[in-house]
């Protein structure tokens, strides 16, 4: 432990110390008579008001590593780093439309999981079971980038960062991190980020906030940090004007040239059609009360797309600010520890490392939940209890856990942050059977599987074979890919996205041709708007509609 100073360490200390007694006292937070079922440990009781789904869902969307990720990329002078703004503002209006619907249909039958949904909708046991391994899948990196965000803010404010120490001693933090997280997730399920949401969000804004009005008076204005980055971009451009020509580095600059469109705008689109399919977002809307907060989420969580666009720009006041450092990703730490005061830079590292703990609790709930609902008791105990159930997740919960540290600490932090980037092509292959089959029934189940099946094999291959710019033999280089036959670059989900849908189209109509049996429905059209008070949405059961007991030719 090296230059650490005591103020900031003391004042970081504390919040976390604070959010893990929080975490703990989650356990008795609104709690029903026992956390011993899905409902009440996974989905909080599926019963949280507006407000506290604003935090929940807002603190499980903007993660630690979004805040830490965006600026890096504008600091690094990405021509595309600012797509994450604009997919933010589109996502919103898409989970307007189709969110309630998958909250109706998850209340009136006791799904917890969006597989739930799926086995209950098409009758389809390896189309609901390829739904959950792939939000597994797509989770596990999502939840080892957290625990980078917790490990980027401890090397900045040097505690277990020095290269020359062993393994134990270096990653010791880390280590204490992940334990306290596991041990208060496990008590206290989906309540604990909730509650600590509140603390969360609040610091954030508060950091944000005050950095934007406060940094300015420190670097000259807005114009003269936007003038520092532009000048340091060209000064890059220039002296690197063969290599960049020859493709052994990207050129740096803050707008996409025109060849860098189609993947700006793809990563921006196909980036808001993927975010809801995660199982950690879908856990956070499956936990509210009614559908009317869903509605008002979808109006007020722009907010925080307000608040990332202020955060981006961070990236640029770390330029003018002369910060230098090799990764990136530690460029917002490094100007907080610059240019504030160690009270604040305590402050402002509490609140990275506190945004990297909500996030990492939801995504490891909600993984566990896929892993209980639509493989353990839909294929290994049939017959669980509630009880059962939950005791499964809250042991899987863990291991989810370990195998992020294992993504953290077992891999080179290039692959695990590129790993990542597989998750958004692997999850949005959810998309066609999640919010087609919310809407129709026309869809065959097996042309839905052979669509997942060509988009996560076309996708991850695509992926494997793009190399990093200067590194002719990696590979997972870019989340962006030449498309075939159209010589333009777009973000590789969708374009496998675009495959699986025309597979499942193809498929739908030759297998109805054929009459190939399409399974049965357990759902009907009144299910889709059933709100809270409803027969059948309240106090339900678990075990009262299991969703793999489906009738054949249930209309």
């Amino acid at each position: 432990m090296t230059d650490v100073d005591p103020i900031a360490l003391a004042v970081f200390l504390f919040f976390f110390l604070l959010v893990t007694v929080l975490g703990f006292l989650a356990a008795k937070w609104r709690r029903g008579d026992t956390l011993d079922s899905l409902d009440e440990w996974g989905l909080g009781g599926r019963g949280f008001g507006t407000f506290i789904a604003w935090f929940l869902i807002g603190g499980d969307i903007y993660t630690a590593y979004t805040f830490i990720a965006v600026p890096a990329l504008l600091y690094a002078g990405s021509v595309v780093g600012f797509f994450a703004v604009p997919y933010t503002i589109v996502l919103y209006p898409i989970i307007f439309i189709f969110l309630p619907r998958l909250w109706s249909v998850s209340h009136r039958h006791g799904y917890v999981t969006p597989a739930d949904f799926i086995r209950g909708r098409f009758d389809s046991r390896p189309l609901a079971l390829a739904v959950a391994v792939t939000g597994i899948l797509a989770t596990m990196p999502y939840i080892a980038l957290q625990l980078v965000g917790i490990q980027v803010v401890l090397e900045v404010m040097g505690i277990g960062g020095a290269e020359d120490a062993s393994w134990f001693v270096k990653d010791i933090p880390l280590f204490l991190a992940f334990a306290i997280l596991a041990a208060y997730t496990y008590a206290s399920g989906l309540r604990a980020p909730a509650l600590i949401a509140f603390v969360k969000d609040t610091l954030i804004y508060l950091v944000i906030i005050v950095a934007v009005f406060y940094l300015p008076t420190q670097l000259g204005g807005w114009d003269s940090i936007f003038a520092a980055a532009s000048d340091s971009f060209d000064a890059f451009n220039t002296e690197n004007a063969d290599a960049i020509a020859a493709g052994e580095v990207s050129g740096k600059g803050a707008i996409p040239p025109g060849a860098a469109h189609w993947a700006y705008a793809s990563l921006a689109l196909g980036s808001a059609l993927a975010l809801f399919m995660y199982p950690h977002s879908l856990t956070g809307v499956l936990a509210t009360k009614n559908r009317s907060v869903i509605r008002r989420n979808a109006a007020l969580l722009p907010a925080y797309s307000f608040l990332l666009g202020l955060l981006a720009l961070l990236g640029f006041a770390a330029i003018a600010a002369g910060i230098t450092v090799d990764n990136p990703q530690q460029a917002v730490p490094a100007l907080f520890e610059s240019q504030f005061p160690g009270w604040f830079a305590g402050i402002a590292f509490a609140a990275i490392a506190i945004g990297a703990l909500v996030p990492a609790a939801i995504m490891s709930i909600a993984a566990a939940n896929l892993w209980t609902r639509n493989v353990y008791k839909a294929f290994l105990k049939p017959d669980a209890t509630p009880a059962q159930e939950a005791k499964q997740s809250k042991l899987m919960s863990l291991l989810v856990k370990f195998g992020a540290l294992f993504f953290v600490l077992g891999l080179p932090l290039e692959l695990a942050i590129n790993l990542q980037l597989l998750g958004g092509v692997w999850i949005l292959q959810t998309f066609p059977a999640i919010v087609f089959g919310l809407y129709t029934r026309w869809f065959h189940r097996h042309a839905l599987f052979a669509g997942w099946a060509v988009g996560m094999i076309y996708g991850t291959w695509t992926a494997y074979n793009v190399p990093a710019v200067g590194d002719p033999d990696s590979h997972f280089g870019s989340p962006v890919a030449t498309v075939p036959f159209l010589d333009i670059d777009i973000y590789i989900a969708l374009t496998a996205f675009v495959f699986n849908v025309l597979v499942a189209l193809a498929g739908t109509l030759l297998l109805n041709a054929m009459n190939v049996d399409g399974g049965g429905d357990l759902t009907s059209p009144d299910d889709y708007k059933a709100d809270a008070g409803d027969v059948g949405v309240k106090d339900l059961p678990l075990d009262e509609m299991a969703p793999g007991e489906v009738a054949k030719g249930t209309p």
